[in-house]
């Protein structure tokens, strides 16, 4: 599904809901398995359906079926998640770029201990604005807000 090495970047349907709640918990549990799964399986499929797909874009690569997705509203990155079978694809830059297409300022949050994501992010122009204690979120872990503008 690829020209090349393009991945097909598509907006995602609700119907797909389950597909990506199933690519963010594969992903969320290799790249930071340092986290509490707070969640079970089927709440994350509810919170996509009811809850990120109501609120976001969601845009998928599409590789014979979601390698990864990317979940934006007005000014915010909510969700970039890469199947790690097919990481360092450029599904990640390709998906922050149609973020990037469509919002001027882009700000989103990322555990502190996530050294590749906030490599990602520096690498793609994202500046730190502020690093917590991790006080205000639900896994208790340290975490940083990024920001990008046009």
């Amino acid at each position: 599904m690829t020209a090349g090495n393009t991945p097909l970047i598509r907006r995602a349907t609700v119907d797909e809901s389950d597909e990506v709640a199933s690519v963010h918990r594969v992903s969320k549990e290799t790249a930071m398995p340092f986290l509490p799964a707070p969640h079970t399986h089927d709440e994350d499929r509810i919170f996509f359906r009811t809850r990120v797909f109501t609120a976001c874009e969601v845009w998928v690569a599409d590789d014979k079926g979601i390698a990864a997705f990317v979940a934006f509203r007005d000014g915010w990155v909510d969700h970039l998640y890469v199947l790690p079978s097919h990481a360092r694809r450029g599904y990640g830059r390709a998906l922050l770029d149609k973020a990037k297409e469509r919002n001027s300022l882009l700000q989103l949050w990322t555990f502190q201990r996530n050294l590749n994501a906030i490599g990602f992010y520096k690498a793609n122009g994202f500046r730190l604005v502020r690093e917590t204690d991790g006080a205000g979120n639900e896994e208790r872990e340290p975490d940083a807000l990024f920001a990008w503008s046009r």
